[in-house]
C-alpha cells in the first residue's frame, strides 16, 4: 500500500506594503462587468445570426464555466496579488509565471486600443453631424488618448479613486443592457421580429470557418473574471468577495450577452448590423418607429460611458503585473514603486500609458481603421490566451499536489479527473481562438502584412518579454 505524502502548505497571502485593501464584493461585482461585457461582441454576434445564440450558450459551457470554476478553486487557495502569475508561479515555476504575467500585460497593450477605438466609433452616434469623423484617424487617435490617459491619471490618484470608474462603467452597461432588451422588446411588440428564429437557423454551420472564428471571438468575450485577483491584494478578504462576485456578476453577464443579442436581432436584420454601430443603430431604428428619437442618442453615451468604464477596470488590473516583475526584480525595479500618498503604482500606470499609446498609434498608422480594430483583436487572442492555457493547467497541477480540503479552500466536486475535465475544456477552446485568429480576415488589403503584425508581433512581443526575464536573472546572481 502507498503512503501518500501529506500536502504542502499553502503560501500565506503577504500584503504588499504601500497598497490599499479599498475593493470589496460589490466592486469586484461591477469590475466584472465593466471588463468582461462589452457590446461590441453583440454586433459581432448579431452578424452571426439566430445561430450565435447557440454559440453564445456553447462558450458559456466551454469557457465562461470552466473559467468562473478554476478561478474560484485558484483563488482560495491563493489570493494574495498577482492572480495567474502567483498561480504559475507556485505550479510552474518563475519562468512560466513570468511568461503568463508578460503575455497577459502586452496582450492588454493591444486590447486597450480596440476599446478606446470602439468608443470612438460609438460616441459619433450621439451627434448626426459627427459621423463624418468615423474614418478620421487624427480624431480617433485623439479621442482615443484623451481617454486613456484620463484614466491613467485617475489611477495613479489611487484605486480608491479609480474604483468609481470602472463603478460608473459597470452601472452603465446595466442600462446600456436594458435598453438594448427594451428596445427589442418594443420592436417586437410593434412590428414583429426582424429575423426569423427556428430551430434550422439555430444551428451553427460548423462546416464554415467563418463559424469557427465567430466561436473563438464570442469565447473571448468571456474573458475577464482572472481580472479581479490579479488585485487580490487590494480586496477586503479576497476570498470571499470574489467568490460571491463570481456568482453575481456569471448571471448578469450571460443574461446580457445571449438576451442582448436575441434583441438586437429583433431590432433589425443582421445583414444590416454594423460591427461598429450596431447597438446605437438599432436602437436609432426602433426609436424612429416607435417615436423615440433620443433612444440611439443615450445608447451612443451609455456605451461609450460603458467602454470607458472597460478601459479603466482592465487599467487598474493590469498595471499590476509590471508592478509585480519589479518587485521581483524582471523589470526594472522602479516599476515596484508604490505612491507613497496614493498608494498606486503609478511608475508601472505611467509606462503602460506610454506603451498603449505608441501601440495605438502604430495601429492607425498605414491601415484602415476597420482592419486595424480586427488585427488588434486578434493580436489580444492570442496574447490573452496564452497565459490562460497556463491558468487552466494550473488547476489539476495545484489540486493533484493538495487534494484535501483546507480551511477557507473552495474544491471543484468530483476531484482531480473533474478537475482535468473543467481544465480541458477551457484550453480546447483556447487552443482554437489562438488557431482562428492566425487566419487573415476576408478581404483584406493585404494578407502577408496582416499575418506579420498579428502572429509575427505576437512572437516578437514574447520575445522581447524573455530577454528582459534572462538579463533580470543575471543581475538577481550577479547581486548575489
Amino acid at each position: 500500500m502507498n503512503r501518500q505524502e501529506p500536502p504542502p502548505p499553502q503560501p500565506a497571502a503577504v500584503p504588499i506594503a504601500g497598497l490599499h485593501r479599498v475593493l470589496g464584493t460589490f466592486d469586484i461585482v461591477l469590475l466584472n462587468v465593466a471588463a468582461i461585457i462589452s457590446f461590441r461582441w453583440l454586433a459581432v454576434a448579431a452578424q452571426v445570426g439566430p445561430s450565435s445564440l447557440t454559440l453564445w450558450a456553447l462558450g458559456l459551457l466551454t469557457f465562461f464555466v470552466p473559467s468562473a470554476l478554476t478561478v474560484l478553486e485558484l483563488n482560495s487557495r491563493l489570493p494574495g496579488e498577482g492572480g495567474m502569475y502567483t498561480w504559475s508561479k507556485t505550479a510552474f515555476g518563475d519562468v512560466h509565471a513570468f511568461i503568463v504575467g508578460w503575455s497577459y500585460w502586452v496582450g492588454n497593450l493591444v486590447f486597450f486600443p480596440s476599446i478606446l477605438l470602439f468608443a470612438a466609433g460609438v460616441i459619433l452616434y450621439s451627434h448626426e453631424g459627427w459621423l463624418k469623423l468615423a474614418d478620421s484617424a487624427f480624431y480617433n487617435a485623439a479621442f482615443s488618448l484623451t481617454i486613456l490617459w484620463l484614466a491613467i491619471v485617475l489611477n495613479i490618484f489611487g484605486l480608491e479613486r479609480a474604483k468609481w470608474l470602472q463603478n460608473i462603467g459597470g452601472i452603465a452597461t446595466w442600462m446600456a443592457g436594458a435598453l438594448v432588451l427594451i428596445g427589442g422588446t418594443l420592436a417586437w411588440h410593434k412590428f414583429g421580429s426582424a429575423t426569423h428564429f427556428d430551430v434550422h437557423s439555430l444551428v451553427p454551420d460548423v462546416g464554415s470557418m467563418a463559424t469557427f472564428a465567430s466561436f473563438s471571438t464570442m469565447a473571448l468575450a468571456y474573458l475577464g473574471l482572472e481580472l479581479g485577483p490579479v488585485m487580490g491584494g487590494e480586496i477586503k478578504d479576497a476570498r470571499r468577495a470574489i467568490s460571491r462576485a463570481l456568482l453575481i456578476s456569471c448571471v448578469l453577464i450571460a443574461i446580457i450577452y445571449i438576451a442582448g443579442t436575441a434583441a438586437l436581432l429583433i431590432a433589425l436584420p443582421a445583414g444590416e448590423i454594423n460591427l461598429i454601430s450596431g447597438i446605437p443603430q438599432a436602437l436609432a431604428a426602433v426609436g424612429a418607429r416607435v417615436g423615440i428619437g433620443s433612444f440611439g442618442v443615450i445608447a451612443a453615451v451609455l456605451l461609450t460611458v460603458s467602454q470607458i468604464g472597460s478601459l479603466g477596470a482592465w487599467i487598474s488590473g493590469t498595471a499590476r503585473l509590471p508592478f509585480l516583475f519589479g518587485l521581483d526584480r524582471y523589470l526594472p525595479e522602479a516599476l515596484g514603486a508604490v505612491h507613497p500618498r496614493f498608494g498606486s503604482p503609478y511608475v508601472a500606470l505611467l509606462t503602460q500609458g506610454v506603451l498603449t499609446t505608441l501601440v495605438l498609434l502604430a495601429a492607425l498608422s498605414g491601415s484602415a481603421i476597420h482592419e486595424a480594430f480586427i488585427a488588434l483583436i486578434d493580436m489580444s487572442m492570442i496574447l490573452s490566451f496564452i497565459p490562460l492555457l497556463y491558468m487552466f493547467a494550473a488547476l489539476p497541477v495545484l489540486r493533484r499536489r493538495s487534494p484535501a480540503r483546507a480551511a477557507d479552500v473552495i474544491l471543484i466536486p468530483g476531484g482531480l479527473p473533474v478537475c482535468c475535465v473543467v481544465a480541458g475544456a477551457g484550453m480546447a477552446t483556447l487552443v482554437l481562438g489562438i488557431a482562428v485568429a492566425m487566419v487573415p480576415p476576408t478581404g483584406s488589403i493585404s494578407p502577408w502584412l496582416f499575418g506579420l503584425k498579428v502572429v509575427g508581433g505576437c512572437f516578437i512581443m514574447i520575445g522581447v518579454g524573455l530577454a528582459f526575464y534572462a538579463r533580470g536573472r543575471r543581475a538577481a546572481a550577479d547581486r548575489k
